[in-house]
């Protein structure tokens, strides 16, 4: 039997020719990431903009490969419709679900679309920090808060991001308030590896919260910052924050290496 979802409204059905799922699977756009089974493009409906990513099949291959890991595969798009919805239940800004669509039963060759709305002009917090040094202490420690209540959000409803950086945090211009140092609505975006039903002081959970650190060391963060944010995180012991420390190490060292920088460059090359 095929395992298939389609949801499409009408305001977008208007500008397709045939039949939703192959036009939406077929559309072409800008595109902003490229690689195999994956493409992620921008498109212009009518007066607004979209982001669509088309799911073609990850393969038994790369499915093998997680399971022997003792990974879960991420087969295709609905792992990150789940997540939207989620995202949207516990009340954390993301970007808005407009359409989505699954087709086939083989888990290879699955393929699948997650169509969100074009969040505008925004900024991550991967740029912001760069220029980490020149900001009040005020400022830097309401935007601390704001990313440990937003994990802790997260967190506590049992939610791994698995690729929590800073640039996977993002404001939008018109609510960034550098004077006030107000921090308000931080979205959270790419959540195609989320993982649900996850314990709040695990191993995933521990993951998520060494990648965060991971990208803010390489910010400049200080011991005072990292310190408000666990003041408005969830309760930790010292051992959950040991690990942390390990893994957000071993991290900056696996980044610095020759090997990872040139497998960096190689990913960024499919970015457009």
């Amino acid at each position: 039997m095929m395992n298939s979802h389609l949801v499409v409204p009408d305001e977008i059905k208007q500008h397709l020719s045939g039949e939703a799922f192959s036009a939406l699977m077929q559309m072409p756009g800008k595109a902003y990431r490229d690689v195999r089974g994956r493409k992620t493009i921008q498109v212009k409906l009518g007066k607004k903009s979209y982001f669509i990513k088309q799911h073609f099949g990850v393969g038994w291959a790369e499915i093998f490969k997680n399971l022997i890991a003792f990974k879960k595969p991420i087969l295709g798009a609905m792992t990150e419709v789940h997540a939207i919805q989620k995202l949207n239940a516990i009340g954390i800004p993301t970007t808005p679900l407009v359409a989505y669509g699954q087709q086939g039963c083989n888990p290879a060759t699955m393929q699948s679309f997650v169509m969100t709305e074009d969040l505008g002009e925004i900024v991550t917090l991967e740029d912001i920090c760069a220029d980490w040094p020149s900001y009040s202490d005020g400022f830097k420690q309401a935007l601390m808060q704001a990313m440990a209540e937003l994990a802790s959000k997260l967190h506590g409803a049992g939610l791994c991001h698995r690729d929590f950086y800073l640039c996977h945090f993002v404001l939008k211009k018109q609510d960034l308030d550098f004077k006030n140092s107000n921090i308000k609505n931080l979205h959270l975006i790419d959540l195609h590896r989320m993982l649900q039903g996850q314990s709040s002081s695990g191993n995933a959970v521990m993951k998520d919260i060494a990648g965060l650190y991971f990208s803010a060391l390489q910010c400049g963060l200080s011991t005072k910052e990292l310190d408000v944010f666990k003041q408005h995180y969830l309760p930790q012991n010292t051992a959950f924050w040991a690990k942390v420390e390990r893994r957000a190490q071993a991290l900056l060292t696996k980044f610095n290496s020759q090997k990872f920088q040139q497998r960096l460059q190689k990913e960024k090359s499919a970015i457009r």
